[in-house]
């Protein structure tokens, strides 16, 4: 997880403030130092700390503070809003051209993940109902070409190519001609990246960019790489006049400093933030949200955004219906499986909800995609009446689906008995909760999640 051990630090840090019904300069001081150590060891940059907590300092001693009934939670309010303004403040949307098509020149050192950014930025556009076309310029790194090639036809997207003999700024001429004449009304030219920045890599771009004259300049730079991140950044912003910033693998960095420092550093925002190597479209960053997830507020509003892009609403309710009439069967499991698999990962899913980090049992939480995929495999190997009525499965149709998901009879017996105590426990809960909510009140309640709870079969 990105952020985990600032997020950690800071809501320690912030957990001592919130029950003082007085705070002193002297708690600001040291709460401060405590900010500032954390800031440091998550890689942000020097002097974005240094600035940042000369902000809040002055913000913190003063009116605010004095004609405030709870002065912990404005510190906090305080520092939310200024990491928010040192991401960017809000986040800054996609450039469009008045006239289509509108180009976006991808830029980056070589294993940033530009080629996989640049499929995933043309995902993002197609399910905004947008006709992407992306144009192959990275001619030396080996099956560059042939990987963009590939992403494109895995998410429905033309790739424009010359082969690799013909010179980059011919293929990106070429590429914008072939949007203009197809009605594709954006054109994303990957480009060739370095092991590290020098004047041939510059100089191609500075061509690209005065033949294509781009709406979008975005340089893909790898997380992962902290404060060399945000150097390469500023290196390329100097000479190439950046209008943003992708950020990679963000869910690998658990310190995220380039996040914090980039904009501040270079003032080009983060439009988006890709994290897994999965072809998913692109997140837009949005600083406020992060902001809140990095002090332990939870992100509700991206997960809701997710929830309504991903899940169909009929389908949910549906399943809600069959869930509390007990009429759930494995077909629906394994529908329900699936949408939430959409989603994304579920532990990233956790991050978004507030509080979630103080949780013990939910901090240690492991999601086993390895075991989810057993289980898909079981299901998967029942028949049609199988799944509809799990009680025709007797030990040797058991084990003919073990033997079919590669898996045991006792895993099978495993997940059969799960399931079988999920219909319970759902039934017996929609029995127990009335219109004016459980019946027998939270004693009720508790004795029934007392019965060893709702265990997920992975």
């Amino acid at each position: 997880m990105a952020f985990e051990g600032l997020s950690s630090r800071l809501q320690n840090v912030f957990g001592k403030l919130r029950g003082k019904g007085k705070v002193s300069e002297d708690d600001v001081n040291e709460a401060m130092r405590e900010v500032r150590l954390a800031l440091l060891e998550a890689d942000v940059n020097f002097k974005v700390v240094k600035d940042f907590i000369a902000k809040v300092k002055e913000r913190c001693v003063g009116l605010e503070l004095t004609k405030s009934f709870t002065p912990g939670m404005v510190v906090i309010d305080i520092v939310n809003k200024e990491l928010t303004e040192l991401m960017g403040g809000t986040h800054t949307k996609l450039a469009k051209a008045n006239k289509p098509p509108t180009v976006i020149l991808m830029a980056g050192l070589q294993g940033a993940g530009k080629t996989t950014s640049s499929a995933k930025l043309a995902k993002m556009l197609q399910k905004d109902k947008h006709k992407p076309l992306l144009v192959a310029g990275d001619i030396y790194r080996p099956a560059a070409i042939k990987q963009l090639q590939v992403l494109g036809e895995q998410i429905g997207v033309p790739v424009f190519t010359l082969g690799d003999q013909t010179s980059p700024v011919e293929i990106a001429r070429a590429g914008l001609q072939q949007a203009k004449d197809n009605g594709n009304d954006y054109v994303i030219i990957d480009t060739a990246g370095r092991l590290h920045i020098d004047e041939a890599l510059m100089d191609e771009l500075r061509q690209i960019h005065e033949i294509t004259k781009p709406d979008e300049v975005l340089l893909v730079v790898d997380a992962m790489t902290g404060q060399e991140a945000v150097n390469v950044a500023q290196s390329f912003h100097s000479q190439l006049e950046l209008t943003g910033v992708i950020l990679t693998k963000l869910d690998g960095d658990t310190r995220g400093g380039a996040a914090l420092s980039v904009k501040a550093v270079t003032g080009c925002p983060i439009k988006f933030a890709a994290t897994g190597e999965k072809i998913e479209p692109l997140e837009p960053f949005h600083p406020e949200r992060m902001a809140s997830r990095i002090l332990g507020m939870g992100d509700m509003l991206s997960l809701i955004e997710k929830a309504q892009s991903s899940i169909d609403a009929d389908k949910a309710a549906e399943m809600e219906r069959k869930m509390r009439t007990a009429e759930f069967t494995f077909e629906d499991f394994l529908d329900q499986m699936e949408q939430v698999r959409k989603l994304g990962p579920l532990d990233q899913l956790m991050d978004m909800m507030p509080g979630m980090g103080k949780m013990k049992d939910m901090k240690n939480l492991k999601v086993d995609e390895k075991q989810i995929n057993r289980v898909e495999a079981i299901v998967k190997s029942m028949t049609k009446e199988e799944k509809r009525k799990p009680e025709l499965l007797n030990h040797s149709r058991r084990k003919r689906i073990a033997l079919g998901s590669g898996t045991s009879v006792t895993e099978v017996n495993r997940l059969i008995k799960q399931f079988d105590d999920m219909k319970k426990m759902m039934k017996q809960f929609s029995s127990m909760m009335g219109p004016k909510g459980p019946k027998g009140g939270m004693k009720g309640l508790k004795g029934l999640m007392g019965k060893g709870g709702m265990k997920f079969p992975f």
